[in-house]
This record gives structure tokens, sequence and C-alpha cells, in this order.
């Protein structure tokens, strides 16, 4: 909603994922936490990953356009390089927990964890995603966010303190980007290796799917998700190792054609009639 390509999105994710691996490997120890143990690795996510975007926010914030960019992917790549150089959580050795999961937990409870229960909180984050996205849209937070995107300087003059409201805007989505990485990667592989939680290619598609979908929508994301997802496997089965260089120029196309997105294409078609109102 405020128009910020933040490339250095992968950075909270990555440290979603130290918080649920060091809260695990921390606390095993304490007997008759059980399921507790999940609960406070996710507080942790969020903690750490509020923390570093408030660390990150007053510098980068003060930023726009292509400098803001730049900026966040120095941070990613910094970050994960102070953790291998100073050793921090093990370092460029990572953490393995898979153990500690099942001392904790129990080698039947600790599989499912890593596998079933580790999707249905993807799956519950996405949907906590949403309604908070809804929120926002139909809030003054909303109204905004899409004030300073088309206009910072006017939405200033207007008296909207457009630094807090991106400073919102930055912490929520770092928060559930920390979860996502305490659900999605440590839970489920259950590992922390630097140079994978922070592969700058997670941001990439993130910013790919949102541009098919349309930017600022609550629909666009999955919309894009589902084009790129089914597009990609069924590209890689029918033209294997090819299917970048297919994909790529399709990308391209699809952006050119409809820059507001899938869904802001679809908007500009049903406006005025009935359906307008769950295009969102």
């Amino acid at each position: 909603m405020t128009g910020y390509v933040d490339f250095g999105y992968v950075a909270f994710m990555g440290v979603g994922t130290y918080g649920m691996a060091l809260g695990i490997t921390r606390l095993v120890h304490f007997k008759g936490l059980g399921i507790g143990l999940i609960i406070i690795g996710l507080c942790l996510a969020m903690v750490m990953s509020t923390l570093l975007a408030l660390a990150v926010g007053a510098v980068a914030l003060r930023l726009r356009g292509a400098y803001f960019a730049i900026a966040t992917i120095g941070v990613n790549e910094g970050f994960r390089y102070l953790i291998e150089g100073a050793k921090i959580w093990n370092g460029s050795e990572g953490i393995i927990f898979m153990g500690q999961m099942n001392e904790a937990f129990g080698d039947e409870v600790a599989s499912a964890l890593s596998t079933f229960w580790a999707d249905v909180l993807v799956v519950i984050i996405a949907a906590l995603a949403a309604f908070v996205t809804l929120h926002y849209m139909r809030s003054k937070i909303g109204y905004a966010l899409t004030a300073l995107r088309e206009d910072e300087d006017a939405a200033k003059v207007m008296g909207i303190n457009v630094t807090k409201f991106k400073i919102i805007a930055f912490i929520t989505s770092a928060i559930f980007a920390g979860l996502l990485g305490a659900a999605a990667w440590a839970i489920k592989t259950p590992y922390v290796f630097p140079p994978e939680v922070f592969e700058i290619h997670y941001t990439v598609e993130a910013i790919i799917i949102v541009l098919l979908g349309g930017a600022g929508t609550l629909l666009g994301p999955v919309v894009g998700g589902l084009i790129y997802g089914i597009s990609k496997y069924f590209l890689a089965i029918i033209l294997p190792g090819f299917q970048l260089l297919i994909f790529a120029p399709i990308i391209i196309i699809i952006i050119v054609l409809f820059p507001e997105g899938t869904i802001g294409m679809l908007k500009n078609r049903v406006r005025g009639t009935a359906l307008e109102r769950y295009i969102v």
C-alpha cells in the first residue's frame, strides 16, 4: 500500500527462523513446557523481527524509491555476514535442532509438527495476514498509506505523520515474515543455515507474485501466487531446464499489459457493478 519495495524482506524471515531455533534449543531442558516451546519460539520470532524492523526502519525509511530498495538489499546481506563473521548463533555452521525437537515432543509428535502442523501454521499465518491487511485497508492506516504512496510530500502537508505509518506497515510486514520463517522453515526443516534462510530469491519471488496479482490489494498475492506457482510447475514439466527462460518474458509481458496486476485489471472491469465490493 505504500509503494515501497523491500528487497531485504527475507531478512525478517531469517530472523524469525532463528527465533524458533533459539527458543527450542535453549529451553528444551525445561521439562513440562511441551507445546509451549513452539509458542515461545513464535513469540521470539515476532520480537526479534520487530527489533530488526525498528533498527532498519530508523535508517532505511528515510530513503525513497530505488534508494530504499538498495538499502534493504544491503541490510539483508549485511545481517547475514554479521551472523557468519561474528559467529552469532553458531555463525556459518547454523543450528540443527531435530534432536531437541525429538527430545521435547517425542519422535511421533516432532514428525507431525514438521510435516502437517507446520503447514497448518502457515495457513493460519496467511489468514491472519489477510485479516490484518483488510483491517488496514478499511481503516485510517490504509488511507494514510495510500496517501503517502500517491504523494508523500502532499500527505505531510495534509498533516499525516508519514514516518509513523511507514513504521507501522514495516513492523507489521516484518512480524508476518518472522512468523513465516518460524513456521515454514524452522519447524518444517528443522535447521537454520544462514546462506539459505537469507537467500534473496525468496524476496524476488514475493515481489513477482505481488506484481502479478496487484500491489495494495487483498486478493492480489493469492491470485499472483496461483499464477506463479502453477505456471512454474507446468513449465518445469513441459520444458525442463528452460522454464525460467520461458517464464521471465511471460512475467514481463503480464506486468507491462496489466501494470496494476490481475486484480487491479479486474477491479477496473467490474467498477460500478455489484461485483466491485468483492474485488479487494
